[in-house]
């Protein structure tokens, strides 16, 4: 349907156009068609219900009319009635408030003119002969009152006036020495004195009337103004019944005469429950459904239809050949994982000793930021060097490592039949591996090159892990990771970071490939941006943006995620992250929804359609999805956390000491082991003496570089540096170059011998 242009609008005219109106968290803002007239703003579901079915009005003379942003804007009535509308551009909102503001300003004027009937209900109703007296009675008494109200109004300013010169004269008074003057100051002072008197008087008189007035009449309002409500009350629950009966009215004849394919939902039967804002009587309709028109959403979800779930329990099979999904997916969907025989069941690991459970508390030592900062603007991040106290008492290669904390999502993934549902697990491991990041402000220490650190918990949790600082210019860090359970996880990460004088921007880049080996499942994605703000001035804090595509390289399924930044203007919730997992055609089969530092959901999807298209021309989807699961919820963080640089119970055994470790482990580096027991300015100087030589050793690689190149200029910046456990492949499958762990590492830790190792700390 195309959008009248909207006119100009001017005192009087009757403005009318297309809204987004908020409903619920359900549905958001719903398209809605409304008309100003008369001072009330009405609005419709369409256009052709103008005629007999209006879903609002709301009153301007009484209403509060608030601009948000660019195109949002609330009107209330004090509390009774609230609309949060949105505009499709700025301009359309700036046409919609000003016609909104004359049409008050008329309201307004027209009621301080003539009787609201409605306002100046009698106690009892009038006869027809006795109507007209009331009015006029009451009419009579308004006026006084508002002439009385003015009168205090003029005994006001004078009171202001007389009183600020009355001070004048006395100050002046205080000044003056005994003499001449003294007697025509005296007189002034008088006269003034005099004045500021009878306005005093003057104001007390209209007082007091006015307080007589409003008593006398107070009562009477007062039972007038009780019964009015009353009557209201009764109307709307009238209201209320016969709408209720309208909408089973209809719903019955739909399904009385066609196939049923609402999107109702018997759980949301109480609007009332879920509207979060405007009033629920709008959403009478759930087979209707309209763009929510938020910036960041792409898609929107129902619940489906209840056949989907009476069916799916007893005949699951004759629902996936209905609808074209395999079994095990929605086997999987409906059926608790406990009750599932192909579901992964807890196994029996070998206990080990306690691990640690505390750290050292971070001491409080003060420091000047700026001092440090005012030279490093726009300098990368890895060439800034930065004092311990801005660190946390971890190296990068060990928070490559925290991605494992939710191991299990993978362990649960390598038993799963479809690789939709597999795609599911693998999509919420990637957004797992956020969740140790919002409260984690510190900077983790920069490796030195041939720096590593292992993570085995094979005995505790079925993997073990293997990093290594591969490359120092720019910093890249390969890691692998392997388990019982069949699956293996290597990823390379390049940091490219930006201070920006407010904020720290952070862009990882290379790719993650987790391979499942039951299925040869192939998927790889890459991490999103992180930013510190605050950097300067405030409480620094960390927000997750970007979007991230999680594809099987084997089936060509594919997950897309998109992490929302924080926006103080919106109304989702912080840390916002949405999903959804299509097959090779592009079909629909899972959304995934949920924050980053929280949990992540997913649900089945039943059937998709398309919406409207959005104010910028885009056509979002709306997917019928069965009732929610939780895939994933972040581990409460240990006691006392906020003092231990908010480590989890993972993180806080990362940097504990362990015997057979490679001499190059993170564990072994000494002024991260300072650090950790609160040693900062030993720990400073140690990580000068590390940097420095570690500078010493590459300029010892180049000189060595250029001889073995034969000439000065062909080879003075080449760097002969080779990792020790990871080798450079192009890999067939993604396409990506990448290193890949070559094996020897175990082997040597059983044996004990660890000649090949560098000497770097």
């Amino acid at each position: 349907m195309s959008e009248p242009k909207s006119p100009t609008p001017t005192a009087g005219d009757t403005y009318k156009g297309w809204l987004f109106k908020w409903t619920n968290y359900i549905k958001g803002y719903q398209r809605r068609w409304f008309v100003l007239s008369n001072g009330l703003l009405s609005y419709y579901r369409t256009q052709a219900e103008m005629g007999h079915t209006c879903r609002g009005t709301i009153n301007l003379a009484t209403a509060n009319i608030a601009v948000e942003d660019s195109c949002n804007f609330v009107i209330s009535n004090g509390g009774a009635q609230t609309y949060h509308l949105k505009a499709s551009t700025e301009i359309e909102r700036q046409r919609w408030i000003t016609a909104l503001e004359l049409a008050k300003a008329k309201a307004v004027r027209m009621q301080a003119e003539s009787d609201d009937s409605g306002d100046d209900c009698p106690a009892v109703p009038p006869t027809p002969g006795q109507g007209g007296g009331r009015n006029s009675e009451v009419q009579s008494t308004l006026r006084t009152l508002s002439s009385k109200v003015e009168d205090l109004t003029t005994c006001n300013d004078l009171i202001v006036k007389h009183g600020s010169a009355l001070q004048r004269s006395l100050s002046e008074l205080e000044g003056i020495r005994v003499g001449g003057d003294m007697g025509e100051k005296i007189r002034q002072v008088t006269e003034r004195a005099t004045l500021f008197r009878i306005t005093s008087n003057a104001m007390i008189n209209a007082c007091r009337d006015f307080l007589f007035l409003a008593q006398s009449h107070s009562k009477r309002w007062q039972k007038a103004l009780q019964v009015e409500r009353e009557q209201r009350i009764r109307l709307e629950e009238t209201l209320e019944q016969l709408a209720k009966q309208h909408n089973h009215l209809e719903r019955a004849f739909r399904g009385a005469t066609v196939l049923p394919s609402s999107f109702s939902n018997p759980a949301l039967g109480n609007k009332g429950s879920v509207s979060g804002k405007g009033d629920a009587s709008d959403e009478d309709d759930e087979n209707e459904f309209f763009d929510a028109m938020e910036d960041p959403a792409e898609f929107i979800t129902v619940p489906a239809d209840p056949k989907y779930h009476r069916r799916s329990g007893s005949n699951v099979s004759g629902l996936s050949s209905e609808i074209g999904m395999d079994d095990q997916s929605v086997n999987f969907d409906e059926l608790s994982l406990a009750s599932n025989p192909e579901s992964p069941q807890p196994l029996e690991l070998e206990p080990v000793g306690q691990r640690r459970t505390r750290i050292p508390d971070k001491p409080n030592y003060y420091l000047n930021l700026w001092s440090i900062m005012k030279n490093c603007i726009g300098k990368e991040l890895s060439k800034i060097p930065m004092p311990v106290n801005f660190n946390e008492p971890l190296s990068m290669l060990q928070r490559l490592s925290e991605d494992l904390e939710y191991y299990e999502l993978l362990d649960k993934a390598a038993k799963c039949q479809s690789s939709l549902e597999q795609m599911c697990y693998v999509a919420a491991f990637t957004v797992s591996s956020y969740s140790t990041t919002v409260h984690r402000t510190g900077k983790p220490f920069n490796p030195l090159l041939g720096e590593t650190f292992e993570l085995d918990r094979l005995k505790e949790c079925g993997y073990r892990s293997l990093c290594e600082q591969v490359s120092h210019h720019p910093p890249a860090a390969a890691h692998h990771a392997i388990s019982e359970k069949g699956w293996s996880l290597r990823q390379e990460i390049t940091l490219a970071s930006k201070f920006r004088g407010k904020y720290l921007s952070i862009m990882p880049l290379g790719s993650i490939q987790c391979i499942f080996d039951k299925s040869n499942n192939h998927y790889s994605w890459k991490k999103v941006t992180t930013t510190v703000h605050n950097i300067i001035v405030g409480k620094l804090w960390i927000d997750q943006s970007g979007e991230i595509d999680v594809v099987n390289h084997r089936t060509g399924d594919r997950c897309h995620l998109k992490f929302a930044p924080y926006s103080y203007f919106s109304r989702d919730v912080p840390r916002k992250v949405t999903g959804v997992v299509t097959d090779k055609d592009g079909k629909a089969h899972y959304v995934l929804s949920g924050t980053w530092d929280e949990k992540m959901e997913f649900s089945r999807v039943m059937q998709s359609s398309k919406g409207e298209n959005g104010t910028e021309g885009k056509q979002r989807t709306v997917y019928q999805t069965l009732k929610a699961k939780e895939i994933w919820k972040k581990n409460p963080l240990p006691e006392g956390a906020e003092n231990m640089y908010y480590f989890s119970s993972l993180a806080l055994t990362l940097n504990e000491p362990e015997e057979g470790v490679a001499p190059t482990d993170s564990r072994r580096r000494p002024d991260q082991r300072l650090m950790e027991e609160g040693r900062w300015d030993e720990a400073n100087a140690e990580k000068q003496r590390l940097e420095e030589k570690q500078r010493t050793t590459r300029r010892e690689r180049e000189r060595e570089a250029v001889k073995a190149a034969g000439s000065p200029e062909e080879g003075a910046h080449q760097d002969n540096h080779q990792a020790l456990w990871f080798e450079k492949i192009d890999d067939p499958v993604s396409g990506e170059t990448l290193h890949v762990y070559k094996g020897g590492y175990w082997e040597t830790k059983d044996s004990g011998s660890w000649d090949m190792c560098p000497d770097i700390f």
